[in-house]
């Protein structure tokens, strides 16, 4: 009898992965199906709240002194918007996966971890359709001459923070799937806690200069040396400060780590508990 310790065969792992593909192909449906904006969706909340806050802060303060950089703070709020909502529509999706799916949850040899992962790839593919959108805006601040475009090697390096971060994503995941299946009001905390770690996430605002109680707690936030590593890479032509962002990627390979042991350890007591 065939069983979830077998998955080292390699047709097991090919029939994970096309299972892996329908579930995020089906949520992609399912998401945009009879909508009028499509997969436009992707971009518009980003797109949205980018305009907002660049309407408010650049009325209420000078956001590029206090940036400190000569950018736009249109690309500043979009650089860090984009990867943000990306982390917080895939931990929405995952605190959910496995309630959402109970009927397949309750097959004997499913590979239940597919689930948060089908719901990090597809937020996975609309932020890449949003940072097409910031190569467009990157193109108009260019050409209106009052920002230019660097290309430079640390580009390169960006594939590896876009891993770490959906490794750090993937790891929570996993523990809030695991956790909304046994006590069903996380998803009600996780909406609420998100809408806080934004502010804690230099996402629309620099973190504080100085050593202020604000700063030390958003230093230990591992999403702050991520989004600011998307800003190097991209914005500023450099590579990310290196014992930051070694501080999130170790904390995103210990929450993947920690996040798959205790899904696997508690898998056998999902069934009795849908």
């Amino acid at each position: 009898m065939r069983t979830w310790q077998n998955i080292d065969e390699p047709s097991e792992l090919r029939r994970i992965w096309r299972l892996l593909v329908s579930l995020t192909w089906r949520d992609l449906r399912v998401r945009y199906k009879q909508s009028l904006l499509g997969v436009a969706w992707a971009v518009v909340l980003p797109l949205s709240m980018m305009l907002v806050f660049t309407f408010v802060f650049t009325r209420a303060v000078n956001m590029s002194a206090a940036l400190g950089i000569a950018m736009p703070y249109a690309l500043f709020a979009y650089t860090g918007l984009v990867p943000w909502t990306f982390f917080s529509s895939s931990l929405n999706g995952c605190v959910n996966s496995l309630v959402a799916n109970r009927n397949l949850v309750t097959k004997v040899h499913f590979p239940r971890e597919v689930f948060p992962l089908s719901c990090v790839a597809g937020a996975l593919v609309d932020f890449c359709i949003a940072m097409a959108v910031l190569v467009a805006l990157m193109a108009y601040f260019h050409f209106q001459g009052s920002w230019k475009i660097v290309v430079h090697p640390a580009l390169l390096f960006l594939p590896v923070v876009v891993i770490v971060q959906i490794a750090l994503t993937v790891g929570l995941g996993m523990m809030l799937a695991m956790a909304n299946l046994f006590y069903r009001d996380v998803r009600q905390i996780v909406s609420v806690v998100l809408q806080l770690w934004m502010f804690l996430s230099a996402v629309v605002v620099p973190i504080p200069s100085g050593d202020s109680l604000l700063g030390r707690t958003m230093a230990t936030n591992p999403l702050v040396p991520i989004i600011s590593a998307y800003r190097d890479c991209i914005l500023l032509g450099r590579v990310p400060e290196a014992s930051e962002f070694f501080y999130a990627t170790a904390v995103a390979g210990i929450t993947l780590a920690g996040g798959w042991v205790c899904f696997r350890r508690a898998s056998y007591r999902f069934a009795e508990c849908i």
